[in-house]
């Protein structure tokens, strides 16, 4: 992995669309090997654009942006086809296509790195598994192990999280944990605030960003309010007086332009 040090990625004032009125505005970020970031937003708040620029799909409209690195995507598991007849080594080698031309097929060296890749997210014995009949976290794995045959620093995971039980939970995020220990910085799209918190660090965006931070100081009442808005639902806290109130997230899903 090619790497020059400092942060993985770094946006000042960034700002980023389709043409029309921006999706992001006012982006101002860096993202350092080692750190766990959550971003969270509403539907439509900007979460996918930010995907899109920083993998170079989309261009700055204002601002800047530096990666350092190459950049791998990791898409929610029921984005991927299930029917279609490939084993998660199959998958995960599909990782080395990004660096090959496109008549040279992988190298016994991709399939080493590949099978590497499968034991690094602890299902080396499932290689010759077919993919779609994995559980969903196993899924999740075998597609970050296909991040990881891409030789990237930094990953984006597309709500990780979604559809898992608590063992698969429990698992990815355990997973997760090593490749921060490892250096690989990791931006991670959820809706789970509770999850967030235990994360190094989080971005809110909607439409713009709302803040950017350690979750102690950048999770407050006023940031969770301006990211969310009339998505946010208070429900009273039982036994207690209708001030001390706890706020529940609807599930969201994506942003599109």
């Amino acid at each position: 992995m090619s790497y020059g040090g400092g942060p993985l990625v770094t946006a000042q004032g960034l700002a980023a669309g389709y043409g029309g009125p921006p999706v992001i505005s006012d982006a101002a970020f860096a993202v350092a090997p080692g750190d766990r970031v959550g971003l969270l937003g509403p539907n439509g708040g900007g979460k996918t654009t930010l995907f899109r620029v920083i993998l170079g799909e989309l261009s700055p409209s204002a601002g800047s942006l530096r990666v350092e690195g190459s950049v791998a995507t990791v898409p929610q598991t029921d984005r991927s086809r299930l029917d279609f007849p490939v084993t998660a080594l199959d998958v995960a080698l599909m990782g080395a296509l990004s660096r090959l031309p496109w008549w040279r097929r992988p190298s016994r060296d991709d399939r080493r790195r590949a099978l590497e890749a499968l034991d690094t997210v602890a299902l080396r014995e499932h290689a010759d598994a077919p993919f779609g009949e994995l559980s969903g976290g196993q899924r999740q794995r075998v597609l970050i192990a296909r991040a990881l045959v891409q030789d990237s620093l930094l990953l984006l995971l597309d709500e990780p999280y979604g559809g898992l039980d608590a063992t698969s939970t429990e698992r990815l995020t355990a997973l997760l944990d090593r490749l921060s220990q490892r250096g690989h910085g990791l931006m991670i799209a959820t809706h789970d605030l509770v999850q967030a918190r235990e994360w190094d660090l989080v971005l809110c965006l909607n439409r713009r960003q709302i803040a950017f931070g350690p979750p102690a100081i950048a999770l407050d009442r006023a940031t969770i309010e301006a990211t969310y808005g009339a998505a946010l639902v208070d429900l009273p806290r039982e036994g207690e007086g209708e001030e001390e109130s706890r706020a529940i997230l609807p599930p969201h899903h994506h942003d599109h332009p």
